[in-house]
């Protein structure tokens, strides 16, 4: 138990879980038009900027003769660029500069076995050998792992750690977080384990080579630049693959770390990143799993014994999400269930003794309402949410009783079955599951571009893994995508001339498509091509590429219009190889120009056409999802497409954030616009009568991508200290979303 207390007080903040959601469906009161005033003066603290390669030394003197700007981060391998601090007048001077390629605000992040390994054709590969007839192992490939750090010590994974940088302390000691430096850290070192360790356990690519790049520091905390910076010295380091484990909620392809894992993949490195936990909604793919050409993994579920609870009277069964630090959820039988309010003190009693409790999120930390309910005799504590859909969570303290989150339906339906008295029982029920998707696993597609994402997803349910001290379960797209980076370890030992391209077609190829309880297969921007099968990605004789085709956006009142995308036929065999196209099923309003047959030399390569006849005016708004197969021989690819119509349904406004200012009476706060906002704002109620306050801000005409400010707290005179109910609106094209939050204004 020493290792549990130790790490579990940090594991919450280690999960890529976003804090805000969208409206879905939820009823808010109806906002004021917005002010006809002047608005406020904003100001950017920090920036990064992509300039002209010709015009770096001159960018790199100029900014260093302007006293009040300093330079955080220089980067010459991602892209040629730096990122800025200073003041708001001066930065945007240098943002209007025509050699300015790209600029963008700096942004904060926090990182979002034994089943999986053989599950996912790990073992399977251990019977097969490189071209020197060695045991594909992962041997002589480099694996960068940009995260929190790795506990080097490990007797599972010292055999394998051949060094690294500390971007946080800047120095060469990639150490996890300890207690004594801070909020420990464990995240790097479980991921590490997954991919490569060499003891106890075995993770996938058992001999690969570890090399560490500490980005996040105490408490799993870091910014952007750090993390770009890490990618920066990963490619200067020749790495073969880099495991980027971390994210936000922000769906944007132009946001920094997507960027720069496009310009790593460039330079011959495989990159491989998690899609983020923010599921099962559409369009909750968060950067940089939103990068074009990396690798993005959403997460399945290995063989596992998952408990469901089961309501008398009702057929559906309640998924639950165990909280990270709690005791595993072993209840067998018929429980009686009675509800303990929001979980305060008062809200219990002694009545709940060796029965479960319902508990509503909100007010109190997890850890508050478990522990109370446990003071009272609680067999077990279920936490339901307080906003549509389910959610992941952790303890700050281990407590030796099951708690589990559901989703607010299922929460209410409990507690309606209660409030009616007809039946205080509730059963569990076991299910062996494999291959399902996992609820919280992110989905796509791509705002802007509209890609599909994730492109694969590997097991991330329940995984077991080295931390510092010992071993754990974890569970989240963070661990998937450590399970893609070994894979991708065992691919390149065996084809070391491959590209990343013929890398992450390899996989996408060949993975399983997962199918829903109904056995209908899941949609491309649920699970991409499905789950991952590395022993068939390495015997692949013919890789297709890319793996996924967008052909964009189109619009009802357009004319006929034709999509033309091209695609690589790649045969890595010896011999020739046939390869037919089915067409998807036809649906009005699309008609598809595919070959029909194509034969292939040895080793050829071979681009072809694939074209998609629009009549707009015969097709529905939204998206456009299917697949198109492709048949060599037993083998058939599935290979999904995607097109939206018209201006989808994506959220108008994700990613905000509202804290202090870095001077006395100064509040700062960012947003992101993936379409841009006719009208945006931020507008504050009364939390009790949800009775309109004022804007804390608002604008008009903003252009996609970021948003960020700085507010002196002199100009919100007509709002006195204390918590507001906020809600963060942005409209776009008549359509309009909205985020809730509370906010503190004042100390």
């Amino acid at each position: 138990m020493g290792i549990i207390k130790k790490i579990i007080p940090y594991i919450i903040l280690l999960l890529l879980i976003s804090f805000t959601a969208t409206t879905n469906g939820e009823t808010y009161p109806k906002r004021p038009p917005l002010p006809s005033e002047n608005h406020l003066e904003e100001k950017i603290q920090r920036i990064m900027i992509v300039v002209k390669k010709e015009q770096f030394h001159h960018f790199k003197k100029r900014i260093s003769e302007q006293p009040q700007l300093s330079i955080h981060q220089t980067y010459q391998n991602v892209f040629y660029g730096f990122s800025i601090e200073g003041p708001l007048e001066i930065l945007q001077t240098i943002q209007e500069d025509k050699a300015v390629l790209h600029s963008s605000q700096v942004v904060s992040y926090a990182p979002h076995i034994n089943e999986s390994v053989p599950f996912i054709g790990g073992e399977e590969v251990r019977g097969l050998f490189d071209r020197d007839d060695h045991r594909l192992t992962g041997k002589g490939v480099k694996v960068a792992i940009i995260d929190t750090g790795v506990d080097y010590h490990h007797p599972d994974l010292y055999r394998n750690y051949r060094g690294g940088y500390d971007l946080i302390d800047g120095d060469k000691d990639p150490m996890e977080t300890m207690a004594a430096n801070g909020s420990e850290t464990i995240h790097g070192t479980h991921v590490a384990g997954i991919i490569a360790a060499n003891g106890k356990f075995k993770g996938i690519a058992p001999e690969a080579d570890i090399i560490a790049y500490r980005a996040l520091g105490p408490g799993g905390m870091g910014t952007s630049d750090q993390v770009i910076a890490a990618i920066e010295r990963a490619i200067k380091d020749k790495v073969d693959i880099i495991n980027l484990s971390l994210g936000n909620n922000v769906n944007g392809p132009d946001w920094p770390t997507s960027l720069a894992l496009d310009h790593a993949v460039e330079s011959g490195i495989v990159a491989v990143t998690s899609s983020g936990n923010s599921g099962p909604g559409v369009w909750t793919v968060g950067s940089p799993g939103t990068s074009e050409k990396a690798i993005s993994v959403g997460a399945s579920s290995p063989p596992l014994q998952m408990p469901y609870l089961k309501i008398s009277g009702e057929k559906e069964l309640i998924p639950m999400n165990s909280l990270q630090g709690a005791k595993p959820w072993e209840l067998k039988g018929l429980d009686t269930i009675v509800f303990g309010g929001l979980g305060e003190t008062k809200d219990l009693n002694e009545t709940m003794r060796g029965k479960i409790v319902l508990i509503k999120r909100g007010e109190l930390t997890f850890t508050e309402k478990a522990r109370n309910a446990k003071q009272q005799g609680a067999k077990a504590v279920i936490i339901y949410n307080n906003i549509t859909g389910g959610f992941s969570g952790a303890l700050e303290i281990p407590l030796d009783i099951p708690v589990v989150s559901i989703s607010k339906e299922a929460g209410l339906l409990i507690k309606k079955q209660l409030k009616l008295k007809q039946n205080s029982g509730i059963r569990t029920i076991y299910k062996k599951e494999e291959d399902e998707l996992a609820d919280f696993s992110s989905r796509g597609p791509v705002t802007n571009t509209w890609a599909i994402k994730p492109d694969v997803v590997a097991p991330g349910v329940a995984i077991d893994s080295t931390v510092p001290g010992g071993y754990l379960a974890l569970q989240g797209t963070s661990m998937s995508a450590p399970h893609v980076a070994g894979a991708c370890a065992l691919i390149k030992q065996a084809h070391p001339e491959w590209s990343p391209e013929q890398i992450k077609a390899s996989l996408m190829n060949t993975a399983t498509p997962l199918k829903n309880a109904q056995h209908k297969k899941l949609m491309p921007n649920e699970q991409g091509t499905g789950r991952i099968n590395v022993k068939a990605a390495i015997e692949t004789e013919v890789l297709v590429y890319p793996g996924t085709l967008t052909f964009g956006q189109y619009y009802t009142d357009h004319s006929r219009t034709k999509g033309v995308r091209s695609l690589t036929l790649d045969n890595q065999s010896d011999r020739k190889q046939t390869i037919y196209f089915k067409s998807p099923i036809y649906k009005p309003g699309i008609q598809w120009n595919l070959p029909t047959k194509v034969t292939l030399k040895p080793g050829e390569k071979r681009q072809v056409t694939i074209s998609l006849d629009i009549t707009p005016n015969q097709i529905n708004p939204g998206i456009h999802q299917g697949w198109i197969q492709i048949e060599q021989e037993e083998n058939i690819i599935e290979l999904p497409y995607i097109f939206v119509m018209d201006e989808p349904n994506y959220p108008r406004v994700m990613g905000f954030e509202l804290v202090y200012g870095d001077q006395p009476d100064i509040y700062k706060y960012q947003m992101y616009l993936p379409g841009g906002a006719d009208e945006m704002g931020i507008a504050l109620y009364d939390p009790d009568t949800m009775t309109f306050a004022g804007f804390l801000d608002w604008n008009r005409n903003v252009p996609r991508g970021v948003f960020k400010k700085e507010i002196k707290k002199e100009t919100l005179k007509e709002l006195k200290d204390g918590i507001y109910k906020a809600i963060i609106f942005a409209k776009k094209s008549g359509k309009e979303d909205q985020i809730e939050v509370d906010v503190l204004l004042g100390e």
